[in-house]
């Protein structure tokens, strides 16, 4: 009797069995994700740093510049650009901490002026059911909440920092060692660094439209006159990470500092700013800077952003479309798996793309009908 093939032939070949089999395994290691998520979003930070950062250290390569002091220059630069953020944030929200009870006081008016306006039009608001958003004490906490939230990340990024700096040095001797350990060839290797590639792509184009966006948005506050400028450009070039909905939350506090500290024409006027910034950058200038590359149906956009962020929290919500992307091109490339990738692309999407394994010819292999000889 000869002995069972290994991989899915030695599976039961009912496909409802095969599909149950898959789906438990997908569970368990979701599971598993969730339980290891402390560790995994430290070691998923790390790895998109080394990727993001690994065109600068081989632009200084070419340079002929060490490798050590490469990193180390690449390093430097990106620790001071996230204390840059952090400072800014802790600085601004302990300002507004401190501005928040005037805010309160020009909230109440409001509340009771439209109260007030409600009952001359013979409308009375029972007291069970006024609202009651903004509490001074809330407030306090709110911002206290966040200032040890930012002292909390800071430590977190110094440990993703040491792990990159670690795969930084690693990273040019990596595809060797994985050919050594695991026998890939160079196909295999060759769509690992096209994913690598896609996603670096990715967050260079999305990091450009990002500051673009913070920037457009701090100078349009600042024209309209709203308080912390600075901070909502930060809010908006870090929100912007998030698709789809990134940007409408971003604007909503924003619009409701306008309204409770200039006036309507203040809110309406932040509205239409970052409308126009998010419209412009967002629907017209991003698609047209990635062409077809995120290659993700809407749908899919929007689930991943809600499965990312219940499994890891607000980074996997900053993260979800370069996760679900790579999980996608890696899947795309496998047999057994390749139609989890066909559900997750958009609806016309064309299968002739680099570094997929699927022929760029027809696939119908019947010859083509051959003229009959003349007599």
């Amino acid at each position: 009797m000869n002995a069972p093939r290994a991989g899915w032939s030695a599976l039961p070949s009912n496909a409802g069995t095969r599909l149950l089999i898959t789906v438990a395994c997908f569970i368990i290691i979701i599971a598993g994700m969730k339980i290891a998520a402390p560790v995994l979003i430290r070691l998923a930070l790390a790895l998109f740093l080394v990727i993001v950062t690994r065109p600068a250290i081989a632009f200084l390569q070419r340079r002929r510049v060490p490798t050590v002091l490469a990193i180390t220059l690449v390093v430097l630069l990106t620790f001071a650009v996230l204390a840059t953020l952090v400072s800014v944030a802790t600085t601004s929200l302990s300002e507004i901490g401190i501005a928040f009870p005037r805010y309160v006081s020009r909230y109440q008016l409001i509340e009771g002026s439209f109260l007030e306006w409600l009952r001359h039009w013979g409308i009375e608001v029972p007291p069970a059911i006024r609202p009651n958003l903004i509490s001074a004490t809330q407030a306090v906490d709110l911002a206290s909440g966040a200032i040890r939230g930012a002292a909390g990340v800071t430590s977190t990024a110094a440990l993703v920092l040491i792990i990159a700096i670690f795969g930084m040095l690693e990273a040019n001797e990596l595809p060797a060692k994985l050919n050594r350990a695991f026998g890939t060839g160079a196909v295999t290797l060759q769509r690992l660094s096209l994913v690598v590639h896609e996603v670096q792509h990715y967050l260079r184009i999305k990091t450009a439209i990002s500051m673009a966006t913070g920037i457009l948005v701090g100078v349009w506050v600042w024209l309209v006159g709203l308080d912390f400028p600075v901070f909502w450009g930060l809010v908006a070039f870090v929100l912007n990470y998030v698709p789809s909905v990134g940007s409408i939350i971003a604007a909503i506090p924003a619009v409701l500092l306008a309204l409770v500290q200039i006036g309507p024409d203040a809110a309406f006027l932040t509205t239409l700013g970052y409308l126009a910034v998010n419209v412009a950058l967002g629907n017209f200038l991003e698609p047209t800077l990635l062409g077809r590359r995120l290659n993700l149906s809407p749908l899919v956009v929007i689930l991943s952003l809600v499965f990312w962020g219940w499994l890891w929290g607000p980074i996997g919500i900053l993260l979800s479309v370069p996760l679900t992307m790579s999980c996608r091109m890696l899947l795309e490339n496998s047999d057994d798996y390749r139609w989890i990738a066909t559900l997750l692309a958009p609806a016309r999407e064309d299968s002739r793309r680099p570094g997929t394994t699927m022929p760029e010819a027809a696939t119908d292999s019947t010859p083509a009908p051959q003229p009959e000889p003349n007599p």
